[in-house]
């Protein structure tokens, strides 16, 4: 798409995630995924928008505001927040936020309804059926009760008079378009999905409610608010303008691509082109449906209790190891499984052996050897091995351009690493390090080192889009000016490395990591995120030592002192217990799966216990246990409580809290 004589323009989107809740890894492999696609298409010299933002109307998030107390607007407020600061965290190069609650999508979602109105496509009648709040589904036009297909809730019963929309009327042109517009929908398999669901014969659907207060009013009629779909849906449009900014709006619509999560495909694929048709407005050109990011082979899902978040991973290991973990493990499209275990193990090998291994190498060379300045290729040294290293890397340019066209990063990201390897066993079979001590091979020399550094130029430059910050370090490091995510990835051909550059200061920008200690910062930081806002510290003394973390953070040490009351006391449940068994957690250092004798029944509770205790000598001691908390998964292990320590010493060595009178197992203490 183009503006006369100006750059192409390219428009793409994430979903509008919803304002209820803290987004984890499973919410920020689609936004990772659009910047990568955002990265790369500016890197073809393309304009690009790129929109993102939050869905914060509708019944959930009314009741879920009421429930903490808060009006919905400070709810929605304060996780739209969250969702923006993370995306800053994460580097997240988007260009408009959108919040459902603005002045300027109001506007927007009016136009596109009065446009529809006005055209013959909304009308009233009376809606009696039932509806699943958390999904801002209806789920049936029957009474009879039914779960939501989508996260297996029962649905309510609602029974109003509404508008709505004429969906049926769209059922032969939404055919005809995903006939004519194969790319419409993507992966393949998906728009063989939503045809069979459109040709099975589409409903007319409410798109309007009374009883519902939390949303946008509709025009004309406020006893109603927008259907929170087609409230959503249009923030695609009032992003970048809609009814507000018609210059931007002109500009950029309509979208190349709408990136969202197999979920809710049917809404961007039945309803979001047929609300567009009905009021005469261009449609998007692909939406490109991906598959789940699973966890212990489910959907990560907050309630129940398997999820990963993004930040504790980025403040270990950096957001690119994340990125690069989610782009080369998950082929896009399809569900993949997300391991912290696996995460590493990428780490490791490949961004630290791989990457930042041969830049080290390549640049301490050239620091030691050439005295910091990049060498010339000498013609008389060119061989055989220095030409199939260069038809090598320019091949794997052209073949990764053309597979981040068609979004395969995994495929893209394989070939890169591919021709690293290549790089490296140039390097191992021409041994730069023997050759520096025969001045005769200096021509040889500082041929092998050329062609290594001219490698990972280009190397860096097409891994850019999916690793940002590493490659940006590596560019400056290779002496090249300018920002790396303005160089022109369609550009790239050997030879531009100018011999005589100074280079920069080299630096490891993956440095190796220790797996078992690494896997435990995660897990303690992953434990204060699930801390309810505003929760007390506990006093430390005694302190429950929690499964898997380390000794208590510095940052706990504030509120160590804040008093509670006897009615939060009295919440905490905590009895004697007696050590029926006890082994060491698999690939956990400081973790024991101990089971526990509480009175009534036996509990097998995960302990960060055994950097103090061998597992034999707890057997038939007695314990204080809190049998009151919610269980949740560590290492793959449920834990069903917390064994109360001390935290000793300047390493938090943890002591068990014991008895000297023989306590009946089962006691509760008080």
């Amino acid at each position: 798409m183009t503006h006369g004589n100006d750059r192409p323009r390219y428009y793409l989107t994430t979903p509008i995630y919803y304002a209820n809740a803290r987004p984890h890894v499973g919410s920020a492999y689609t936004t990772l995924v659009a910047d990568t696609v955002a990265r790369f298409k500016r890197m073809q010299g393309y304009d690009v928008a790129f929109v993102t933002g939050t869905d914060e109307h509708g019944e959930n998030i009314a009741r879920a505001a009421a429930k903490a107390g808060v009006s919905p607007r400070e709810h929605v407020d304060r996780y739209s927040a969250v969702f923006r600061n993370l995306w800053n965290e994460l580097g997240i190069s988007y260009t408009h936020f959108v919040r459902t609650t603005s002045l300027e999508h109001l506007r927007a979602v009016r136009r596109l309804l009065l446009r529809a109105r006005d055209t013959g496509f909304v009308y009233k009648a009376f809606y009696q059926g039932r509806y699943c709040v958390f999904d801002n589904l209806y789920v049936t036009d029957t009474t009879d009760p039914v779960d939501c297909p989508l996260c297996g809730r029962p649905a309510e019963i609602v029974s109003e008079e509404n508008y709505f929309f004429k969906l049926s009327a769209f059922q032969d042109k939404l055919l005809k378009l995903y006939e004519d517009q194969p790319d419409f929908i993507r992966p393949a398999f998906r728009r063989n999905e939503v045809q069979r669901f459109v040709e099975a014969g589409l409903r007319d659907i409410s798109v309007s409610r009374k009883t519902v207060k939390w949303g946008l009013p509709w025009p004309d009629d406020p006893d109603h608010v927008v259907y929170v779909w087609y409230d959503a849906l249009t923030s695609y449009l009032s992003g970048i303008g809609y009814g507000d900014d018609e210059l931007q709006w002109e500009k950029y619509w309509p979208a190349q691509l709408h990136l969202i999560g197999k979920e809710i495909i049917r809404f961007h694929c039945v309803y979001w082109p047929a609300f567009l048709m009905a009021a005469q407005e261009p449609l998007p050109k692909c939406v490109f449906a991906h598959g789940w990011l699973l966890f212990e082979q489910q959907k990560m899902s907050k309630s129940k209790g398997n999820v990963a978040y993004a930040e504790p991973i980025a403040r270990t290991v950096g957001v690119d190891a994340l990125r690069y973990y989610l782009l080369r493990d998950v082929p896009f499209g399809q569900d993949g499984n997300f391991s912290h275990d696996a995460l590493l193990t990428r780490y490791n090998s490949d961004l630290a052996n791989g990457l930042g291994n041969l830049a080290s190498r390549t640049l301490a060379m050239i620091g030691r050897y050439c005295e910091g300045q990049i060498p010339a290729a000498k013609p008389a040294a060119i061989g055989e091995a220095e030409n199939s290293l260069a038809a090598a890397v320019t091949e794997a340019a052209r073949t990764v351009i053309a597979q981040y066209e068609e979004l395969s990063f995994s495929r893209a990201l394989e070939v890169v690493w591919a021709a690293i390897a290549e790089v490296d066993g140039y390097l191992t079979a021409n041994k730069p390090w023997t050759l520096a001590d025969d001045p005769s091979q200096r021509a040889h020399l500082e041929t092998v080192l050329y062609y290594a550094a001219e490698s990972l130029r280009i190397l860096v430059a097409l891994a850019h889009p999916a690793l940002p910050i590493a490659t940006e370090k590596i560019w400056a490091q290779l002496g090249q000016s300018g920002a790396l995510g303005e160089a022109r990835i369609d550009q790239l051909a050997w030879g531009g490395l100018r011999p005589g550059t100074p280079i920069g200061e080299p630096a490891a920008v993956f440095p190796r990591v220790e797996k078992t200690e690494t896997l435990e910062k995660i897990a303690a930081m992953e434990q204060e995120i699930l801390k309810p806002q505003g929760t007390p510290v506990t006093p430390s003394a005694p302190a429950a030592v929690p499964a898997a973390a380390p000794a208590a953070q510095p940052a706990a040490a504030a509120g160590a002192n804040a008093r509670i009351t006897i009615d939060d006391f009295a919440k905490v449940e905590m009895r004697v217990g007696q050590v029926k068994s006890a082994e060491r957690v698999a690939g956990a250092d400081k973790l024991l799966k101990v089971m526990v004798d509480v009175g009534d029944e036996v509990r097998q509770i995960v302990a960060g216990i055994a950097t103090a205790y061998q597992p034999e000598q707890l057997v038939g001691r007695k314990v204080v246990v809190v049998v009151n908390l919610q269980p949740r998964k560590l290492r793959g292990v449920e834990s069903n409580g917390m064994i109360v320590a001390a935290s000793i010493a300047p390493e938090g060595t943890p002591v068990l809290a014991g008895f000297l009178e023989d306590v009946p197992v089962g006691s509760r203490l008080k």
